[in-house]
């Protein structure tokens, strides 16, 4: 009996390394731009300026120190970028707040309590605003942008105090300036010396309980003060 041939095996397909080889990853300008401030922000609230070093960002992230610079410029552009981003986010979430759109009690008492939260939120906005206090301000007051931005927070309590005057819901003669100094001091404070009443008086002013007993607190002291 004739044994059936198998048919001949057909080669293997030659492999082609430069077809194997993953991709190499573009770079995302924004995102390494985003990385870098994420790491100059934690190194600057920690360290302040002084004691903050661009080769300590630059180990926080997936770049270099050469790369950082290419993007800021030096550390002192960094820093004054870390500044901005801050401020930036507190009077976005400020803007978010659409405040034209409420009754005026009601607008300022959600201005209160997203301050209150946005301060909660970011320790590291408080550190960084404390340092800048230290060196007299002189990298806010180089900043066009948080100047411009921090006085349309200003503007925007000017319209809503206006409003809620016409509408008798607020007194008469109240500044803008003072009633965002009044609202953000204590919002402020209890942040920036935290760790000092707590060592003082025994009481962790991170507890959920006593977090949410002063927001009520510093909420209803400004809905008094405004009324008539």
């Amino acid at each position: 009996m004739a044994r059936s041939r198998m048919p001949p095996e057909s080669p293997a397909p030659r492999q082609d390394p430069a077809r194997d080889r993953p991709a190499p990853r573009k770079r995302d300008p924004e995102q390494t731009r985003r990385d870098i401030l994420e790491a100059a922000i934690a190194e600057f609230s920690e360290k302040g300026f002084d004691g903050g070093r661009v080769d300590d960002i630059a180990a926080r992230t997936r770049t270099t120190k050469r790369m950082i610079y290419y993007y800021f410029g030096g550390k002192e552009q960094l820093y004054a970028a870390v500044l901005e981003r801050m401020y930036g986010g507190m009077r976005d979430a400020e803007q978010a707040l659409q405040l034209d759109s409420l009754p005026p009690l009601q607008a300022l008492q959600r201005l209160v309590e997203v301050t209150f939260d946005h301060h909660a939120a970011h320790p590291e906005f408080v550190r960084l605003v404390s340092v800048e206090n230290i060196h007299e301000a002189r990298n806010v007051a180089a900043s066009p942008t948080i100047r411009d931005r921090n006085a349309a927070v200003i503007g925007t309590l000017r319209a809503l105090l206006a409003r809620g005057e016409a509408a008798g819901a607020f007194r008469k003669g109240l500044d803008a300036l003072d009633l965002h100094m009044l609202i953000s001091s204590f919002c402020f404070y209890r942040v920036s010396n935290r760790h000092t009443l707590s060592a003082i008086f025994g009481r962790d002013l991170r507890a959920p309980e006593t977090a949410a007993a002063h927001r009520r607190m510093i909420t209803e002291a400004v809905l008094r003060y405004v009324r008539p």
